[in-house]
């Protein structure tokens, strides 16, 4: 079944994106919450109209998601985190303690944007983050994981 998705959906898509999903899901979930709507002839229409009075805003934008990855690809963060004598760290690190570290540094970036390429992270070492910006922009953060 062919769907409009209403917001951006991890996994899945972006906002206004034509996506297919199996039947169930769309009419059980996407749709009763409000995440998607049926892509009829009407319905992708109306979101065409509606890109494209927002391609100058989407233009500017990624424009602005665009210097803040520039600025970003500059940032090495450290992350304090307590571990046992052989490096092994309490716990795991993950994008809340990633997002914390950005806001320290000046930036204001919601975890909900920042994908870690290990699930868990539960060692000392060097890792990288990719924080979404923009569906078209995306930059790589190096973060290391000291002990305190």
């Amino acid at each position: 079944m062919d769907i409009i998705l209403k917001q951006d959906m991890a996994n899945l898509g972006f906002k206004n994106d034509v996506v297919t999903v199996k039947d169930g899901y769309a009419r059980n979930y996407l749709i009763p919450q409000g995440f998607a709507v049926n892509a009829t002839k009407s319905a992708k229409k109306e979101m065409e109209e509606l890109i494209k009075q927002r391609a100058h805003k989407e233009e500017k934008i990624q424009q602005e998601a665009e210097e803040l990855a520039e600025k970003l690809k500059e940032v090495k963060l450290t992350i304090g985190a307590k571990t046992s004598s052989k490096g092994k760290i309490f716990g795991s690190v993950n994008t809340i303690q990633i997002s914390e570290a950005l806001s320290k540094a000046g930036f204001d970036i919601d975890r909900k944007k920042i994908v870690i390429k290990e699930n868990l992270i539960k060692e000392v070492g060097s890792y990288e983050a990719t924080i979404k910006l923009h569906k078209n922009v995306q930059v790589e953060v190096p973060f290391d994981i000291v002990a305190e």
